[in-house]
């Protein structure tokens, strides 16, 4: 069967067709070379051509086609192929059907690439009749040309691949990929694949009056997709090729657990079940080992980007047994955002729950982010008597100045959204919720004897702002306002600037100190540079100054210790130390501003009074103590 590059102009249909044919070492015909004069005239002009005018040349297509079939050859064309009756005519009298391929883009992509193409005759203007006659055929392979024409080329070898070495009965295709539980993120990613080429069979519980057809319709919502839906788990596990991956998209907690007890009985060795939720990292070392001992792998995977990184390219986090990882590296890579090199935000992290141990210091950080963000627009905000379109222009600027991130970047679209010509945001309770992994950290930086203090206070200011009637009802008892900072407001802005880089900088380094720490206890040796590579696309907390952190990290040593962030901090430190001083004599409640910075002055002092906490504790119960005069491996009592 030869293959058939459509789609309209500006798609790369010729440019895909032809490296396709170079890798593949076939004859590749471009059918715009074989256009009659006059047509090519007449496009050259702006004018449509007609079914008329295409007549002979589909001709004269289709006979090239033929004679290569005849000859034993298989072939890769380019061709436009818009209407359903042209590519009916260019298989004509064909003993096999051509494998159609449809490259499609957004309208603005396309005008872009025929606006700066030159030498072709095809003029921009001839694009929309282009669109209008176009009917996307329903049996192809469908691509969206975001990708480059590299990654489409071993998308289509990949998939007529696939389908070559899984058909069953001749018409049926074994799916690569599985999908359980068809909420927003599961959805999303099945899409992702699916639009990549990849058959994905898709599952969701049936739950009468609540869930019913889910999968079905999901599918159904996507004909053009190789999609494949399923609402009785044995059929699921049937449709995949063996070994069986299977991403599952649930609820973490018990929901995983009852998934996999459904699922355990139906797979085969070496198959494969990854876990996609935010669980419990200690959740996963359990699962690890339990489908381990059934000669099954599991995979711990964090994913993070939410719904439009699931479905555009997250960030990937997975963790379990090596072998595990590789019989799905190449899939999980091509569901995976890119980096600024064009390498997949996906690498290996480690064994056991290693995976969303990571995820979940992910969460933290972004937790004490995002606080850090609200203080510095409170301090705008209340102390400064900045609007919030005031304020999200100086975010803006902010942008603009090295401190770019996902985060601040919809901080500025929230601020700058209006309801009834107002600003939404002050429609909006002050009560934030949570899904648990910042308190989750918070935690095991207390079993792993790790200082965590930016994100512990983030996750405590949720707590405090949900007891919203208390705090109603302390302001009218205390009766303390919010009073103006004392200064020039640009300059006390360009300080609150420098606070707030200085918070993200420390927020950075106890999240990584974290991690190495659970490395160190765990045996899973971390890459940390790894890690802030994958975090640089795809992810909640990408930002430029990760893409930075993923250079640093390479060098040994704790991260506030390399002399560029050395060099930075203390360049820093005095407008951060005025900042919250001045903020906390205002009444402005900084959290994480303030536990971030005594982080820093603690870290930094070569004498602390934790002398005289161990001497209370000998006092008190015997605990021991050890000198400053004698060696550190002796312990030492006094009757005080």
């Amino acid at each position: 069967m030869s293959y058939l590059v459509m789609g309209v102009s500006g798609s790369g249909k010729s440019t895909v067709g032809y490296l396709l044919a170079q890798q593949l070492q076939l004859h590749f015909i471009d059918a715009d070379d074989y256009h009659l004069p006059a047509s090519v005239q007449k496009m050259s002009k702006g004018n449509p051509l007609t079914d008329d005018d295409r007549k002979d040349w589909l001709l004269r297509l289709n006979q090239l086609l033929r004679e290569a079939e005849k000859a034993g050859q298989e072939l890769v064309m380019a061709c436009s192929a818009l209407k359903e009756q042209y590519r009916q005519a260019l298989q004509q009298d064909l003993a096999s059907p051509l494998k159609v391929i449809y490259l499609h883009g957004e309208r603005e992509v396309l005008q872009e690439r025929i606006g700066n193409r030159a030498g072709h005759f095809m003029p921009r203007i001839l694009l929309e009749s282009q669109l209008e006659t176009l009917e996307v055929p329903q049996t192809a392979l469908h691509l969206h040309i975001v990708h480059s024409p590299a990654q489409l080329v071993q998308q289509i070898i990949y998939h007529y691949h696939v389908m070559a070495a899984t058909e069953e009965n001749s018409d049926k295709m074994l799916a690569q990929f599985g999908v359980i539980g068809m909420g927003v993120m599961g959805k999303s990613l099945a899409l992702n694949l699916a639009g990549k080429g990849v058959p994905v069979a898709v599952y969701n519980r049936t739950v009468a009056g609540v869930e019913e057809r889910v999968a079905e319709d999901f599918v159904q919502a996507h004909p053009d997709q190789p999609l494949q839906p399923f609402s009785k788990m044995e059929a699921f596990v049937q449709s995949l090729v063996r070994p069986r991956r299977i991403l599952v998209m649930v609820k973490a907690g018990g929901a995983v657990d009852a998934v996999l007890k459904e699922l355990r009985p139906l797979l085969q060795e070496g198959d494969l079940v990854m876990d996609g939720g935010n669980s419990h990292y200690l959740d996963t070392r359990r699962r690890t080992q339990e489908m381990k001992s059934l000669h099954l792998h599991f995979l711990g995977v964090g994913i993070s980007g939410g719904e439009e990184g699931a479905l555009k390219g997250p960030s990937l986090m997975p963790g379990g047994e090596r072998a595990g990882y590789d019989s799905v590296a190449h899939l999980l890579e091509r569901l995976a955002a890119k980096d600024r090199k064009g390498n997949a935000c996906c690498a290996y992290i480690g064994p056991e729950g290693a995976g969303h141990f990571v995820k979940m210091v992910h969460n933290g950080i972004e937790y004490a982010e995002m606080q850090a963000l609200a203080e510095a627009y409170q301090l705008m905000r209340f102390h400064l008597g900045f609007s919030p379109s005031a304020v999200a222009e100086e975010f803006q600027n902010w942008q603009n100045s090295g401190l770019d991130s996902y985060l601040l970047e919809i901080t500025v679209a929230i601020l700058q959204k209006q309801e009834d010509g107002e600003p939404l945001l002050d429609k909006i309770l002050d009560a934030a919720e949570q899904k648990g992994t910042g308190g989750w950290s918070t935690t095991a930086a207390l079993e792993l004897g790790a200082s965590l203090d930016p994100i512990a206070a983030a996750v405590m200011a949720r707590y405090l702002s949900a007891q919203k009637a208390q705090r109603v009802q302390a302001a009218k008892v205390y009766a303390v306002e919010p009073e103006q900072l004392v200064g020039v407001p640009l300059l006390l802005v360009q300080q609150v600037k420098s606070a707030y880089e200085a918070v993200r900088l420390v927020n950075h380094a106890v999240g990584f100190e974290l991690m190495r720490r659970a490395s160190e206890e765990y045996h899973w040796q971390l890459d940390l540079s790894s890690i802030a590579r994958i975090w640089t696309n795809g992810c909640i907390i990408r930002s430029l100054l990760m893409e930075e952190l993923a250079d640093v990290l390479k060098a040994e040593g704790p991260l506030l210790q390399q002399a560029r962030v050395v060099e930075k901090m203390t360049t820093l430190l005095p407008s951060w130390k005025d900042v919250v001083a001045s903020g906390l004599k205002a009444n402005a409640a900084l959290p994480v501003f303030s536990s971030a910075l005594n982080y820093v002055l603690g870290y930094v002092s070569q004498q602390s009074p934790a002398n005289l906490i161990q001497a209370q504790r000998d006092y008190f119960g015997a605990h021991t103590f050890r000198r400053v005069d004698q060696p550190l491996d002796q312990y030492f009592h006094v009757a005080w």
